[in-house]
């Protein structure tokens, strides 16, 4: 037995802790790789549940699999801008918020909207520094052309992508202040920029001046974005599986292949049937030199998991498919479960399970 649990409860109360930094913006819940892990139609049908209607995706397949399981009235955003026909054809089937971010994707989809008598509705991306897409912040021209020469395509929002990882306060604040002004030029050209917004998960929660019309929030609803102290997030997702092999190993005994532990007394050993293969463990491997190295071996040292309450270290670094566990003083038996630390979106060949 193996298993990926999520815990409806913890989700439930990272949705209140987000509702209640967002205030009056709108929440658009980003569901890209698979919900991070938790599962793209379980998340959503929760999401709906607590009254979040607004969603975003980075795939039409996503979008599909969204309006298949029901959700047909709420909004879905595609965070991409793209030119594929094929692409632009399935997401107008699927009345979905498109993404312009350049001359090149707009005509695309304005020629598309054309063609079949219609209207695209879309949301214009800005680039003020993560450089993954959008009209740069100076170029308003080319935003107001979008507006001016395009009568197909209907904007409803206009959106940023704030680079906050390793950035201080006055980076972030300078990037969306260069959003706000950019957002000005096109209001005070006489057009209407829809819903406005900047902020994702982290921003939301760390930075109060990012909040504008609507709030985009993903790794936040499983509580794994980058924390401060005291947010009220909930850490989502734990991973489960049934110890066997119970047996003991003489003193001197090595365990592991890579930088093999020598046991310094008789051992008592348990193996748990999950590795790195699995994603067990993987956020603690780090590359880069001595000390991520260290970094990496201290990580290592404290990683532990839990078999009936009771706290058990993992001997050395996990396997590809099975860890070692030091139970020398542990009661415990073969079959028993052992909960450990399992990030959802590295969670690999295990099955996946909602638990209220």
């Amino acid at each position: 037995m193996k298993a990926l649990v999520i815990d409806r409860r913890a989700v439930k109360k990272n949705i209140a802790v987000i509702r209640r930094r967002a205030g009056q913006a709108a929440i658009y819940a980003v569901l890209t790789g698979d919900a991070h892990g938790a599962g793209l139609v379980e998340m959503a049908g929760l999401l709906r549940e607590e009254g979040i209607v607004r969603f975003a995706v980075s795939e039409a397949a996503d979008a599909a699999a969204l309006r298949k399981a029901g959700l047909i009235e709420e909004e879905i955003l595609m965070l991409r801008a793209t030119t594929d026909r094929q692409e632009l054809e399935r997401l107008l089937d699927l009345n979905v918020v498109c993404t312009v971010g350049s001359a090149d994707t707009g005509m695309a989809l304005n020629g598309l909207a054309e063609a079949r008598s219609t209207v695209a509705e879309a949301h214009i991306q800005v680039d003020t520094g993560m450089g993954f897409g959008g009209f740069l912040a100076g170029e308003v021209d080319k935003i107001l052309s979008i507006y001016r020469n395009l009568p197909n395509v209907a904007v409803t929002g206009m959106y940023t992508q704030l680079h906050t990882t390793g950035a201080k306060p006055k980076a972030v604040a300078e990037q969306t202040e260069l959003f706000r002004q950019t957002v000005q030029a096109v209001q005070k050209a006489g057009f209407e920029t829809g819903v406005v917004h900047a902020a994702g998960s982290y921003a939301l929660m760390k930075y109060d001046f990012t909040r504008l019309d609507a709030v985009r929030v993903g790794t936040a609803l499983l509580g794994r974005c980058r924390r401060s102290k005291n947010d009220g997030l909930e850490r989502v997702g734990w991973g489960e599986a049934a110890v066997d092999d119970i047996h003991w190993l003489p003193k001197g005994h090595t365990v592991g292949n890579e930088r093999a532990v020598r046991l310094r007394r008789p051992t008592r050993v348990a193996v748990l049937p999950v590795g790195y293969q699995n994603g067990f463990g993987v956020e603690h491997i780090r590359e880069g030199g001595l000390a991520a190295f260290w970094a990496s071996w201290r990580a290592m040292k404290r990683q532990t998991v839990r078999i009936g309450g009771q706290k058990v270290k993992v001997i050395g670094r996990a396997g590809a498919v099975e860890t070692v566990l030091d139970v020398t003083d542990v009661r415990c038996s073969d079959g028993d479960v052992a909960q450990f630390e399992l990030n959802p979106l590295l969670a690999k060949g295990i099955r996946r399970e909602w638990r209220e």
